[in-house]
């Protein structure tokens, strides 16, 4: 054999081992996109529990999707501007998405922000109650809002849109996660009373008031990404309050304000998803505030959106510098199978004579529960059983831990503490909605505020918040934290002082 031979193996065999080291080592990649979600005017408008309609525009709705990559494994995390959005869209989306661009359903998470301003994607989907007696159909039709067939369709396009160019726009990139912090935007809205039951907004001012029935959580999760060139992409952040401050119209509420926030700093090609955290019993709401001021409309969608926006802003500068590619990427999801809590037959046939009766003659709230009971009633008959998602996403030492209910904020807080990331991130309202999710104490004889109400929304069995919990610490343990990036090192100083610094005083 020849030298030149030997030379073409020799070649041949560094060529495949740079290959190997390099193949052995994947790339991170990042890539945002957004796609907009706005509804018409006279479109209904969610957020309580019968019929309105939207009457203008204050800001357009969106989807924005975060798409991350460490060679062939990929996450996606989606928020979207809507109140929430249902698990039979959410399987539906999964599988375009992964049709279109490979990216496995369980690595997709879609959490709505909670937007009381936002689209009509349910209560209730079309055909939903299609084979019920007459007037329960009439109750879910007519009396409470439905989704749109046209417009949920539109969402579903755009959710898939947005992730599949966020997967084409990738490219390799730095990350890095971290937490700001705000004790001022948002207030548990649920209180122990001197009467020794919990009442959901006492009023402001009023002096029967104790104590908060609960906590907040004031952290500000933030992921950001960079290009390698330096270029902001975007970022993921997580904050836990209802998006209920109703600047007018249609709107994404005070998520609008956070993204003009970060944008005015960081560009605006910047794309922001923000994913809830768990704010099933806090809201922007402080029943304790001594001062007669605006704590809806306009001035406080800016107030809240300004300040958390605000702190994810000093938050993204602060870990700037410190960013790197993360790993791993990986995520993983378990169904869980929960009870519904039934009304009695007794509670049933009084709802049902209540609702036959005509508007204006019976008191309004009650009407409303009552309502609530005999659709109930006619869902658990179909639906007993409850498909309850939870799912963990990972970038690097970062998790997302998701579940689809108004989940109280304690939770939350309760999985932060049992969760070994650094950076854990609760994620509310993400991939279907089975309305709020109270603690034990708070559906105990001395609990008390609608949330705890049994209806079409809410009926899950008490255990249900704590099962989630469960569910969502051991599904994180499953998992290893990555490493969270620092910058380079210092090297050993071998320079000289600053010239001007060694400069003597001179007194003349």
């Amino acid at each position: 054999m020849t030298a030149r031979s030997l030379f073409g193996i020799g070649f041949l065999l560094v060529s495949v081992l740079v290959a190997a080291a390099n193949a052995a080592e994947p790339a991170f990649q990042a890539g945002f996109a957004e796609r907009d979600i706005t509804p018409e005017i006279g479109m209904e408008a969610p957020g309580g529990y019968g019929k309105a309609y939207h009457r203008s525009l204050h800001d357009p709705c969106k989807v924005r999707a975060a798409v991350f990559g460490e060679g062939s494994a990929r996450v996606a995390i989606v928020g979207i501007d809507a109140l929430f959005i249902r698990r039979a869209t959410v399987l539906a989306i999964r599988r375009q998405i992964q049709e279109q661009c490979g990216i496995a359903p369980e690595a997709v998470m879609i959490a709505a922000s909670h937007s009381h301003a936002a689209g009509p994607v349910g209560f209730f989907l079309p055909g939903e109650f299609d084979d019920a007696p007459p007037l329960v159909k009439s109750l879910v039709y007519d009396k409470t809002v439905t989704a749109n067939p046209e417009y949920l369709a539109r969402v579903e396009r755009e959710i898939v849109a947005a992730v599949v160019a966020a997967d084409a726009a990738k490219v390799p990139a730095r990350a890095a996660a971290g937490f700001g912090q705000d004790e001022q935007a948002a207030f548990n809205r649920r209180f122990r009373m001197r009467d020794g039951f919990s009442m959901t907004h006492p009023g402001q001012g009023n002096p029967d008031i104790l104590e908060p029935a609960g906590p907040i959580d004031p952290q500000v999760g933030v992921l950001g990404a960079w290009s390698n060139e330096g270029e902001f992409l975007g970022c993921v952040v997580n904050f836990a309050c209802h998006g209920t401050t109703g600047p007018g119209g249609i709107s994404a509420d005070w998520i609008y304000y956070l993204e003009k926030t970060i944008r005015g700093l960081m560009g605006d090609k910047a794309v922001v998803v923000f994913v809830p955290g768990m704010a099933g019993d806090v809201t922007q709401v402080d029943n304790r505030n001594p001062y007669r001021i605006k704590q809806f409309g306009e001035v406080s969608a800016r107030y809240v959106g300004g300040r958390v926006g605000a702190e994810a802003l000093k938050t993204l500068v602060a870990v700037e510098q410190a960013a790197g590619p993360l790993a791993p990427v990986a995520a993983q999801s378990q169904v869980l199978k929960i009870k519904r809590r039934a009304p009695k037959a007794e509670r049933v046939a009084r709802a049902m004579e209540l609702v036959k009766q005509e508007a204006g003659k019976v008191d309004a709230t009650e009407w409303t529960f009552a309502k609530e009971i005999v659709v109930l009633d006619a869902r658990i008959k179909k639906e007993p059983i409850a498909d309850v998602e939870v799912q963990a996403v990972q970038v690097g030492p970062a998790v997302f831990l998701s579940c689809p209910a108004e989940y109280f904020c304690q939770y939350g807080l309760d999985i932060k503490a049992g969760s070994k990331f650094p950076f854990t991130l609760p994620v509310s309202l993400a991939n279907d909605c089975i309305g709020y999710v109270p603690t034990e104490e708070a559906l105990s004889p001395r609990g008390g505020g609608y949330e705890t109400r049994l209806t079409s929304y809410s009926n899950l069995e008490p255990s249900a918040g704590r099962q989630i919990a469960e569910a969502l610490i051991g599904l994180a343990a499953r998992l290893q934290p990555g490493a969270v990036p620092t910058p380079p090192p210092l090297p050993e100083f071998q320079g000289q002082p600053w010239s001007y610094g060694r400069l003597p005083p001179e007194l003349d």
